[in-house]
């Protein structure tokens, strides 16, 4: 049967270069998402060729994109709609992003795949995507009014070119671009490569870095703040929130990073040095890679990294700008450091019943405080997180790896790391 599909093909098979255009234009028009037909059955994420094979990559809390085989063409589908994301227990926020989830689902295919992607608009506004740092064809770059028209509320355009590279890229709006990205809309792309990455990962990670200004008290995230951020995420959650990166000892580990946000973040591993193999730009040649123990990861690129798990324990992921592990942290207050506050407390506790001075010695007692002083609806305390030796005081960008000999329940978190005798710091006097 002949669809529309087919007549474009042909065209562009029997056109000169003025109508290669032409019918790349077509192809990148609003057209109504097909459903789908009998054996167009819906293929896992996992699912891999027999040439092109890898270890699916692993999204903490987020989530992967399924597709369908159809005419030998992977096709995808991707909703921009309104989103309600629970950072952590204690803050939900209204923002945008696709198919239910911010970051919207991660794109995970194939070097030499023949890719569509469908992509419905269910917001109030046009929106479009920009398929970032992959290489295309012009028209299916995705710059509103540039490449293509909007993508007005209720429409369906179809996206579709051939994967020519391989690693870790990106896809974000690019129509309102200011707010719409400030609102949760990115996600993460990635292509393995077609003859398989020797040595080869055994666990394999992404990660898409963002942040948020989120006022105390507000549920929506506001796209006018430049600079001023207080929410810091990991695939769109907060610590202690964030889920643990689980492996086994020995096993060789890719982590890869995603950046969108307004700052660079220099994310450190604990307890490791790791290589840093690949950029937005590719895999780096073995000759030119650096060893590590933080990468920086620049505004609109990507980094990945690969280590040996051959330490077991909890070892921390952070991003290294300490107020970025910090949640909701407030940025217009006095500096009390070492300020004598008791008569002004007193005074202030006469007007105030239960006032409670703080910042004199420190800010490490404010997880304490935050759990019987209850602060605006829908706001965090700036430190969160309970360990097996008391509070952990951190937030935002923070998570752990989790390395251990034996993985009794698969990849599901073990618990807090057993330490062996003599192993862990110790008082020594005091």
């Amino acid at each position: 049967m002949w669809t529309r599909r087919k007549l474009v093909t042909r065209a562009l098979a029997g056109a000169g270069i003025g109508a290669l255009h032409a019918a790349a234009a077509r192809v990148a028009r609003a057209e109504p998402a097909a459903p789908a037909s009998p054996g167009d059955e819906p293929v896992p994420p996992a699912a891999r060729d027999g040439d092109g094979a890898y270890v699916p990559v692993v999204v903490p809390n987020g989530a992967t994109l399924p597709w369908v085989m159809k005419d030998g063409v992977k096709e995808f589908h991707l909703i921009a709609e309104p989103v309600t994301r629970e950072f952590a227990p204690g803050l939900s926020v209204k923002c945008w992003g696709y198919n239910g989830v911010t970051p919207g689902p991660m794109i995970e295919a194939v070097e030499g795949d023949r890719v569509r992607i469908l992509v419905t608009n269910r917001l109030p506004e046009p929106t479009s995507i920009h398929w970032h740092g992959i290489l295309l064809p012009n028209g299916m770059d995705g710059v509103s009014g540039l490449n293509q028209p909007s993508i007005k509320p209720g429409e369906t355009y179809a996206y579709e070119f051939t994967l020519r590279q391989n690693g870790t890229q990106m896809y974000h709006p690019h129509a309102d671009e200011t707010l719409q990205m400030a609102v949760g809309m990115m996600g993460l792309f990635i292509i393995h490569p077609r003859a398989a990455a020797t040595p080869p990962v055994d666990r394999d990670f992404a990660i898409m870095l963002h942040e948020w200004a989120i006022h105390p008290g507000t549920y929506r995230p506001d796209p006018s703040v430049m600079l001023d951020f207080n929410v810091f995420t990991f695939n769109g959650k907060v610590y202690p929130a964030t889920s643990p990166m689980v492996v086994k000892t020995g096993q060789r580990v890719r982590l890869r990073f995603g950046n969108l946000s307004m700052d660079e973040h220099p994310i450190h591993l604990h307890g490791y040095r790791f290589w840093t193999t690949g950029t937005d730009g590719g895999p780096i040649r073995d000759s030119a890679r650096v060893l590590e123990t933080t990468v920086p990861v620049p505004v609109g690129a990507t980094r990945d990294v690969e280590f040996v798990a051959d330490a077991p324990g909890d070892w921390v992921i952070h991003c290294h700008k300490s107020h970025h592990t910090m949640n909701q942290m407030a940025h217009g207050i006095p500096n009390t450091l070492g300020v004598k506050q008791q008569d002004v407390a007193r005074a202030v506790g006469s007007l105030l019943p239960g006032y409670m001075a703080m910042g004199e010695d420190g800010m490490g007692d404010m997880q304490d405080m935050s759990e019987h002083m209850h602060g605006p609806a829908n706001t965090l305390a700036m430190m969160a997180g309970k360990g097996p030796h008391g509070n952990i005081e951190m937030g935002g960008m923070f998570t752990l790896l989790k390395v251990r000999d034996e993985l009794a329940g698969g990849y599901d978190d073990p618990g807090w790391y057993a330490y062996p005798s003599g192993t862990v710091a110790r008082r020594v006097g005091g």
